[in-house]
């Protein structure tokens, strides 16, 4: 029986929870009986994936800069022609009209996927809502990472086909079996350094009016991005040096976290946040800020985190002394983490994905 090919269009495989998401399709849909494809548009694999992988940027090189974008989408379509490719699942933001629209002709014989992964919808939608369902208008189904978003693509777009399907975490077994290690006194951000999205001087200034740092907690930051230097810039104005740690990115920090107290997430918007999600799989509670969207979806107050109100420097500090100080309060959270995101295990969310593909 012939297995449908189904090529996942993607910035890269690198760094991003994006990025990290469609490696995890690449699991799921095979698990699931699809020939897998990923067609990456930058040359940057970090994480593991399986099936075929087409990278554009090195299949374009030694192109000029002004055309290599052109040679990409010849690329790109002859990839789908030549190994049939049946569905299209593209995980790209779509923020310059002209290359959307070019790239809807590219995708016109295979059934087409569009997935929204952040609330900041000018990343996925043309400023103008006219364009917007022109460009969306023959996609099979615009997949939404939260039930925020899809709200929210409904109501300004006037669309009907859309669905919400969660990202999942990929644990293996035996790390998700690892014995809990007694927290330390760390707080873990890991991900991105983006300031314009992370907000890490909300974290910051957080972390400096709580004080816990007198009580013995350190905060490391661990990933990579271009604010690097503006976070360490802004912890020594802070007189923080002392007390926070930056790290390396790892595709797979779960050491880290088991090892973390808890976990901190202080984005100005998100979508569905892998980080809190796999945090709480191993066991470590999560404070974060109750941005659109995500978090409110993921945790519940008190009972496997704590959510706090967003751009609210003293709430969040508060949060942070909770923890530290209410070790039944505490406790309880650790107790309920792991089991209250078992529905966002890889088997679960496969069959959301292998029933919509298989249902059109």
């Amino acid at each position: 029986m012939n297995k449908k090919k189904v090529a996942i269009v993607s910035i890269s495989l690198g760094k991003g929870g994006a990025e990290r998401f469609a490696a995890l399709l690449t699991f799921m849909l095979e698990s699931s009986g699809f020939e897998v494809h990923s067609i990456v548009i930058n040359d940057d694999v970090d994480y593991e994936y399986t099936g075929t992988l087409f990278n554009l940027e090195k299949e374009s090189l030694g192109s000029f800069s002004v055309f290599r974008k052109l040679r990409k989408g010849k690329l790109l379509r002859n990839y789908l022609v030549q190994n049939k490719i049946d569905i299209v699942i593209d995980s790209r933001p779509k923020n310059v009209l002209l290359r959307e629209l070019i790239t809807n002709f590219i995708y016109r014989d295979s059934k087409v996927y569009y997935i929204v992964h952040s609330f900041n919808f000018k990343d996925y939608f043309p400023s103008s809502k006219i364009w917007s369902r022109i460009l969306y208008k023959d996609v099979n189904t615009v997949i939404c990472v939260s039930k925020t978003i899809e709200e929210k693509v409904k109501k300004w777009y006037g669309f009907e086909n859309t669905i919400t399907i969660y990202n999942p975490f990929f644990i293996a077994q035996e790390e998700l079996k690892k014995a809990v290690l007694e927290p330390q006194k760390i707080i873990l951000y890991f991900g991105r350094f983006e300031e314009k999205v992370k907000n890490f001087t909300l974290m910051l200034d957080a972390f400096l009016q709580s004080k816990i740092y007198e009580k013995g907690y350190r905060l490391h930051l661990m990933g990579s991005g271009d604010d690097e230097d503006f976070i360490q810039q802004k912890i020594k104005t802070l007189n923080l040096n002392d007390y926070i740690k930056i790290l390396p990115f790892k595709p797979t920090p779960f050491d880290e976290v088991r090892e973390a107290k808890f976990t901190i997430l202080t984005s100005k918007y998100e979508g569905f946040p892998l980080s809190i999600v796999e945090s709480l799989a191993l066991g470590t509670p999560v404070i974060a800020v109750d941005c659109n969207s995500g978090p409110r979806e993921i945790i519940q107050n008190a009972f496997n985190g704590l959510l706090v109100e967003n751009h609210n420097s003293e709430a969040l500090a508060q949060a942070m002394n909770r923890f530290a100080d209410d070790a039944e309060l505490y406790h309880f959270c650790k107790q309920n983490a792991a089991e209250s995101v078992k529905h966002l295990s890889l088997k679960p969310i496969s069959d959301q994905w292998k029933n919509l593909l298989n249902s059109q």
